[in-house]
């Protein structure tokens, strides 16, 4: 009965062995692809800004400097995301004011006429 039982749990660490190493080969080949991606999008990156700079500058440029404008537009764009805030802040603020002083000249204006 103990062989039996030895046997049996082999067994299931075998199986367990062959799941593992399924999901080890799904995996690397996920990665695989994923990096085959991520080279097609970076060429593709850099043909565009290639094709852009030979046609303003005519010349070739560097993957530093693509990851440098990347960069920047990354940054430039955070800082516009973040001044929009700050603007819809203030335009909420002040039509917020607005909309008190419209209530206090209605308050004003309906007095005037009650005195009147």
């Amino acid at each position: 009965q103990a062989a039996e039982e030895l046997r049996a749990a082999g067994a299931r660490q075998a199986l367990q062995l062959q799941e593992m190493g399924r999901r080890e080969r799904l995996l690397r080949a996920d990665a695989a692809r994923a990096k085959e991606q991520l080279e097609s999008f970076k060429t593709q990156v850099m043909r565009a800004c290639s094709l852009a700079a030979a046609g303003s500058a005519g010349k070739a440029i560097t993957e530093q400097q693509v990851v440098e404008k990347v960069r920047q537009i990354s940054e430039e764009s955070q800082q516009s995301r973040e001044r929009e805030k700050c603007l819809q802040e203030e335009l909420s603020s002040r039509l917020s004011k607005e909309k008190e002083v419209s209530e206090n000249v209605e308050v004003f204006t309906k007095s005037l006429c009650e005195l009147q």
